[in-house]
């Protein structure tokens, strides 16, 4: 509980979120044959939508846990000093790909890469990662969703394991 305000923070300030609900609870912007409801467009630039411009804070920290979530997988892979895997070892290892796909497909950090750039043809490992950040932001609503699911899921497998009501199935 102490944590979650880093990764919620992240995808609360995610701009794929922030389109779902900016037109699920302000009607912004209002569907085609709506008029607006008010007379001056204030953007992000007002409060409470100003504080959505900390999300390239939160990428940061949502990259650093990313590494925490790696490190965690690669210890799953080891049993008693021998390697193996179990299904715990895969609900972890699925989870932190999906994680990862949706934290590298992020808007900020396609931004970070070369976004903010005009060319890219000069800057080949750049436009590199750009394109590959711009690949997985093509899905970005998918990993989105699929990553909280995978996060939910992985926090109860370690819990129901951790209270002896599942049993870790070693593969091998």
């Amino acid at each position: 509980m102490l944590i979650l305000w880093a990764p919620g923070g992240f995808r609360v300030t995610c701009y794929y979120y922030r389109g779902a609900y900016y037109k699920a609870f302000w009607a912004d912007p209002p569907s085609c044959t709506v008029g607006e409801p008010r007379k001056k467009y204030l953007g992000e630039r007002s409060f409470p939508l100003i504080i959505q411009n900390i999300h390239r804070y939160f990428l940061y920290l949502a990259l650093f846990f990313i590494i925490i979530l790696a490190k965690d997988v690669w210890n799953a892979f080891w049993f008693d000093g021998r390697f193996g895997i179990g299904v715990g070892t895969l609900v972890l290892l699925i989870n932190v790909v999906l994680l990862s796909c949706y934290t590298f497909g992020c808007h900020s950090l396609r931004h970070l890469v070369g976004g903010f750039r005009d060319r890219l043809a000069g800057a080949p490992v750049r436009k590199g990662a750009y394109d590959c950040v711009s690949c997985l932001n093509r899905r970005h609503m998918l990993f989105a969703w699929c990553s909280l699911f995978s996060v939910g899921f992985s926090d109860l497998y370690i819990r129901m394991c951790s209270m002896g009501i599942w049993h870790d199935w070693r593969i091998f």
